[in-house]
């Protein structure tokens, strides 16, 4: 039976026609292992993920491993994109079991959810053994399955209790940055070995706290990173866009599916760079990204997830080149020219002699890389394209809406700010039902999956970054409204923390609460920096005071581990900034003035521009102009400095 024909998720999708009977995650799929006596099969992944299609074509697409698993178990398939709190519990149950995750995950559960037995990718063979073993486990070692499942439910549960509160002050983040800089990679950059993921979260605290300390150390490691991640196989040389990682110590080789958090996280960090130091690479990166973002992922309502890995069911196929294939593009002068700056050589970096594009230095000739680029670009669109995962996330879509405000503040770009504007509009429109925000939608339409805590940050803060760029109480309105539900109905009473799901979602056999940044930011992180935001625009401590104390359940943690805090300590770099409450009262928002408070931002600021007492606006209710000039008004944590008119005094009280 296919019960995954009508479902949001590209993922599940993907299985609709597998001979496998899948079900959807719902009551009824629990109920019908209850019926049956037989245990649950949990198979969980994402559509851009390889291992998960490998998986698939070797066991799920079998027609004789179907049988099997129908036989003997109730197979339910999970996409974690759409349901990140059903991944969750079960990833911690598979690292608590395992010492390790990743995906596709598979768990073996009871119909009560409890899972017994977890794992990851298993060959067909391996796989076959293992639903055999476990049923027959199910069938004649009832107790003792049931016990593992309950002792495995007890480390769940004990994962998500919290550490000690203790305030995020001067030195937790100093020691939260020293502990990057003693895992910095001074030779290729990036933070401990193979493999290397974009450490984005953490980049974006360094220069924050780089901006604070003026530490010299903290931008040398940001600055080579950035530059090598930048120069690597890893980031598109001819597309921009970076992948979801590499594979080894040095960039060279990615795992090459494109994830829209890493590329609308990595913007920010180009963008800042750019600012805060004067990077070339960083403004290069930062405009290919932002080009990347509106051309490739952007579907005319909002960004979807992910392009995949594979094409044509080959990792890599679309993107990788012999010396042949550049000299059939480009002739033999061109060809050889390409061949050197491109680091393709004839033993290859990749699989069968073939190369991943790596940029050896900047082009001394921009106009002839230019039309290299150009026409590689178009030999490269006629060969297999990856799939594309066409599922909008309402949280990774904050973070895009987040960025290209930034980025379009910086650089002048309206376009930019024009797309931020209309995704969030789609997502206030679309996401935001009955006052409650859903997590998906595919195609314009919105999907069923409740939102969770990433989903309220992410989108307040991205509310917060249009309010300032557009200078609409509306936005600020909205966001104060997630911020509310995200109060009333994810916070922690006692320890003043989050739970990532509501107090009125589906009751799983642990109430998932992750302090710690992963690939995204936490919910925790997202939603603390979104309070800090909105804070610094109203004047309201109350969202302030809900951040510290939210934070604070972090700060064990970030003393020790700053790599997997990277977002929190960014948001605890902002309030001992002040954060910077910046009003420009001024007629044109191109005024030279705006552009210089966006430029030279402090860490966490917020600035906001137009006319004076402009209703729903709170930073500018009692801010004129001077004698007709337009004027600055620069406050520091509910603290205000005398208002300037001139453009370098302005930068002076922001330095």
């Amino acid at each position: 039976m296919n019960r995954l024909a009508g479902a949001t998720s590209p993922y599940l999708l993907q299985h609709k026609d597998n001979p496998v009977d899948w079900w959807q995650w719902s009551p009824e799929a629990f109920a019908e292992a209850r019926r049956r006596d037989v245990p649950v099969l949990i198979s969980v992944g994402y559509a851009a993920c390889h291992w998960c299609h490998v998986m698939a074509h070797e066991s799920f697409e079998h027609e004789g491993v179907a049988a099997l698993v129908n036989e003997l178990t109730v197979p339910i398939k999970v996409d974690r994109e759409e349901r990140p709190d059903v991944d969750a519990v079960y990833m911690t149950a598979t690292q608590a079991m395992t010492g390790q995750g990743g995906w596709p995950m598979t768990v073996f559960a009871t119909a009560d959810g409890q899972p017994f037995y977890c794992g990851t990718y298993f060959p067909r063979d391996a796989f076959t053994s293992l639903v055999r073993a476990v049923s027959d486990a199910w069938r004649d070692q009832r107790e003792a399955v049931l016990r593992q499942g309950a002792a495995v439910v007890d480390a769940v549960r004990k994962v998500a209790e919290r550490p000690a509160s203790n305030p995020m002050d001067d030195s937790v983040l100093q020691a939260a940055a020293a502990t990057l800089l003693k895992t910095y990679d001074d030779q290729h950059g990036g933070f401990g070995g193979a493999p290397k993921f974009p450490p984005h979260m953490a980049l974006l605290f360094l220069l924050r706290h780089y901006q604070r300390t003026r530490d010299e150390a903290v931008l040398e490691a940001v600055r080579h990173t950035c530059e090598r991640m930048a120069r690597g196989g890893m980031y598109d040389q001819l597309a921009g866009g970076f992948a979801r990682y590499a594979v080894d110590g040095t960039w060279t080789v990615p795992h090459f599916e494109k994830m829209l958090y890493d590329n609308a996280l990595l913007l920010r960090v180009y963008t800042h760079l750019d600012r805060v130091a004067g990077s070339g690479t960083g403004r290069r990166v930062a405009h290919e990204t932002a080009a990347f973002l509106a051309g490739e992922l952007h579907d005319g309502h909002g960004f979807i997830s992910a392009l995949d890995a594979d094409a044509d069911g080959e990792e890599g196929l679309t993107y990788v080149w012999t010396p042949a294939q550049l000299d059939e593009v480009l002739g033999e002068i061109d060809g050889a020219w390409a061949r050197y700056l491109l680091q393709v050589t004839p033993e290859g970096t990749f699989e069968h002699g073939s190369s991943v594009l790596q940029l050896a230095e900047d082009p001394m000739n921009a106009e002839r890389w230019q039309d290299i680029r150009a026409r590689l670009l178009a030999a490269r669109a006629g060969r297999p394209q990856p799939a594309r995962d066409g599922k909008v996330v309402a949280a990774w879509n904050g973070l895009a809406i987040t960025a290209l405000v930034e980025f379009g503040k910086a650089y002048g770009d309206r376009d930019a700010i024009a797309l931020a504007v209309r995704t969030a509009e789609f997502l206030a429109g679309v996401h935001l039902v009955d006052g409650r925000l859903r997590r998906v939608s595919r195609d314009g339409v919105v999907g069923e999956p409740a939102g969770v805590l990433e989903d309220y940050g992410a989108v307040a803060e991205a509310f917060c970054a249009v309010h300032q760029a557009t200078g609409e109480g509306r936005w600020l309105a909205l966001a104060k409204q997630l911020l509310d539900v995200a109060l009333e109905r994810f916070r922690d009473p006692d320890s003043g923390g989050f739970f990532d799901t509501a107090d009125d979602a589906e009751a799983l056999v642990a109430r998932p609460a992750d302090i710690t940044d992963n690939a995204t930011p936490s919910g925790l992180s997202a939603v603390s920096a979104a309070l800090v935001a909105y804070s610094a625009l109203t004047a309201d401590t109350a969202y302030r005071e809900a951040a510290e104390r939210a934070l604070a359940t972090v700060a064990v943690v970030a003393a020790t581990h700053g790599r997997f805090t990277g977002y929190a300590c960014a948001t605890g770099e902002a309030l001992l900034s002040g954060p910077y409450e910046i009003a420009i009262a001024a007629a044109d928002p191109d005024d030279p003035l705006v552009a210089a408070a966006w430029w030279h931002a402090p860490p966490g600021a917020v600035v906001v521009a137009g006319e004076p007492d402009r209703p729903g606006v709170p930073l500018l209710e009692g801010r004129p102009l001077r004698d007709g000039r337009p004027t600055a008004y620069v406050c520091r944590g509910f603290v205000c400095d005398a208002p300037v008119t001139a453009l370098e005094d302005l930068v002076a009280k922001l330095a």
